[in-house]
């Protein structure tokens, strides 16, 4: 098969032909129809995951096509459309049986622990738990914008934030995850302020319905949260940094009200990893603070029954759709700056 393959961090990965994967005895292989490129991506490209080795295929973020099934598989067979998270957890751990599969101690990830899907195909291990078959009508384009940052976003803010309508809401960064975000608290009621140094990054949030929008550019963090404080009329109830970096965590948490809610979904990697959350805020006035890790296949109905009545429009995220051959200048793009505020996706 053909596939982008990461032989040495940070030099510019190329397309080759590579062996076709293995199918995992509990797992599929799916012929990749589409793939996000995300910032993760970039990370593994970097060298800052202590799992990726080179040489190193990546992408996480996948819809496509089952063409083959384990011994071990039994609710799914050659032929089926399917997407998949980007944790696939092992289903039978007490952690999985308690429902909490994106936190599986034994999971896998494509792109990360084994090869991913900047690739015509690629292995999807332990299926029965994982995978989700793509509703009728959805494209693989827009199911390949689902399985990391929309998923992420949803389950950030509807299940650790708590998002209802009124809630003063601020997302740092209005890459994927932020503008996903943006639009998870406009349907859901809330007043939205955003916080990005991308002049088009903040057009597209308020777009997608923000009220406010921050340039928080040469700003302390302290400076971008008081700015956030004024423009929620007292801090924000719910706040999640999207982005990831210990500058966008600690505004997130200043600019939050008593008893506010902090959701840190952007990956905090390399320098960024041990950000120095002011937790004397958070004792004095009783702030949560939560990490969220993607979404579990078992809670996507919700998401999907959400798209399908069109409270939220995935599709309108898409800003770009490369073949396999531009799949390296997107990744190295998102590095750069040049990436623009919505997704890119790869069709193989």
């Amino acid at each position: 098969m053909r596939a982008l393959v990461i032989d040495e961090f940070g030099n510019l990965p190329a397309v080759r032909e590579v062996l076709d994967p293995d199918c995992p005895p509990d797992g599929v292989l799916v012929r990749v129809a589409a793939t996000g490129v995300c910032r993760s991506d970039w990370h593994a490209w970097q060298g800052h995951d202590d799992g990726v080795v080179p040489p190193h295929v990546p992408g996480h973020e996948l819809a496509g096509e089952v063409v083959a099934t384990g011994p071990l598989v039994r609710s799914w067979r050659a032929g089926d459309l399917v997407t998949v998270p980007f944790v696939c957890a092992c289903g039978v751990c007490d952690v999985c049986r308690a429902g909490e599969q994106q936190v599986c101690p034994h999971q896998e990830q494509p792109g990360f622990t084994h090869w991913g899907s900047f690739a015509e195909l690629v292995a999807l291990h332990h299926a029965d738990a994982n995978l989700v078959r793509l509703p009728a009508g959805m494209s693989p384009v827009v199911a390949a914008s689902l399985g990391c940052r929309f998923a992420t976003a949803y389950r950030a803010l509807t299940v650790h934030g708590r998002v209802r309508a009124h809630d003063e809401v601020a997302v740092h960064g209005a890459g994927g995850v932020g503008l996903s975000a943006v639009q998870v608290a406009v349907a859901a009621g809330a007043h939205v302020v955003v916080v990005d140094p991308s002049a088009g990054a903040r057009a597209q949030a308020a777009s997608f319905g923000a009220a406010v929008t921050i340039d928080p550019a040469g700003l302390a963090p302290e400076a971008v949260a008081e700015l956030v404080v004024q423009a929620t009329g007292g801090g924000a109830h719910v706040s999640l940094d999207a982005f990831g970096s210990s500058g966008t965590a600690v505004a997130s948490v200043l600019g939050l009200r008593r008893r506010g809610r902090h959701v840190q979904a952007g990956l905090l990697l390399g320098p960024h990893a041990r950000a120095g959350i002011p937790m004397d805020r958070g004792i004095a006035w009783e702030l949560e603070v939560y990490g969220s890790h993607g979404m579990a296949a078992h809670e996507y109905p919700a998401m999907l029954a959400d798209v399908a009545a069109g409270r939220l429009d995935p599709a309108g995220l898409v800003e770009r759709v490369v073949g396999l051959d531009q799949a390296a200048d997107a990744l190295a793009a998102l590095g750069s700056g040049t990436a623009g505020a919505g997704i890119t996706v790869v069709v193989p």
